[in-house]
């Protein structure tokens, strides 16, 4: 029981910094957009949070009692990439001390069964996300036909939480936890580091929900628009400045309905693994 309730705090402290901090193009506290508040997110990860924590469960049923929440919550699908992105780290989560946190997410992928990939598939069909469309055999709204991690190599070329699993969170403990690391080195609090792993995620890869809904022209412009408000904001110094370039870039993205949702997925899933490993002082 003390495990399962470490766990859930900490994704619940991983999800308020996600509302908490301004992630330019999603909903914030500074901003609600695209027909959602701040409070949806809070209110569905409290939902979320005792399906996806709870103790011993298989991922799979994680997922569809996690969606399922969400959806009696906010209506909407608010955290489909978020629960797909934490439901791993949550099992490994409860793996004995001693092992490395990367091993122990790498165990748990390798142990998913046929019923995983079923019950994930009509938690994805449930949540309804923006851009899924047809994906000829391997539909989501089909039986599925192979398993989970062999469904997420097909669809990892084009959505980042899917290459997540097909190459073992290698994203997540190579690259976006160093960044998150780099920046509480250097001295930001936890809000200003979340915003610019954000931005730096957004800038490195172009957001694959925008991918979906808007096209590869699209995101990849707003990979470049990123890249140059980083370059921005080291120049403008103080705070108050800091945040008025975020919350301009913010109002343009959300005029032109984007929302780089991929990106705040995997900043979450990297705050939830950074409380998980702070608190466990593991090694990845």
């Amino acid at each position: 029981m003390a495990e399962a309730a470490r766990i859930r705090a900490a994704f619940l402290a991983a999800c308020a910094l996600d509302v908490a901090a301004l992630k330019p193009g999603n909903v914030h506290r500074y901003a609600d957009g695209h027909g959602m508040r701040a409070a949806d997110f809070i209110a569905s990860a409290e939902a979320a949070a005792p399906a996806l924590c709870r103790g011993g469960a298989p991922l799979g049923r994680r997922l569809l009692d996690g969606v399922t929440a969400t959806r009696a919550a906010a209506g909407c699908n608010t955290n489909l990439g978020i629960l797909l992105a934490c439901a791993p780290l949550a099992m490994a989560a409860e793996a004995p001390a001693a092992t490395p946190f990367a091993r122990a997410v790498a165990a748990a992928l390798q142990g998913l069964d046929a019923e995983d990939a079923e019950l994930a598939y009509r938690a994805i069909a449930l949540a309804d996300p923006g851009g899924l469309g047809e994906a000829g055999e391997h539909d989501v709204r089909r039986p599925p036909r192979i398993g989970l991690v062999a469904a997420m190599r097909i669809a990892a070329p084009r959505d980042r939480i899917a290459r997540l699993y097909a190459e073992g969170f290698a994203d997540l403990f190579d690259t976006a936890l160093p960044l998150l690391r780099t920046r509480l080195a250097g001295g930001d609090g936890m809000e200003a580091a979340t915003t610019l792993l954000y931005l730096a995620l957004l800038a490195r890869w172009p957001d694959s929900h925008l991918v979906r809904k808007f096209g590869d022209r699209a995101a990849q412009s707003v990979t470049r628009e990123a890249a140059g408000l980083l370059t921005r904001l080291d120049d403008a110094g103080a705070a108050p400045a800091r945040q008025a370039l975020l919350l301009d870039w913010d109002k343009s993205l959300k005029e032109r309905g984007f929302n780089p949702g991929t990106s705040a997925d995997l900043t979450v899933a990297t705050l939830f693994a950074h409380g998980l490993m702070r608190d466990e002082a593991r090694l990845a």
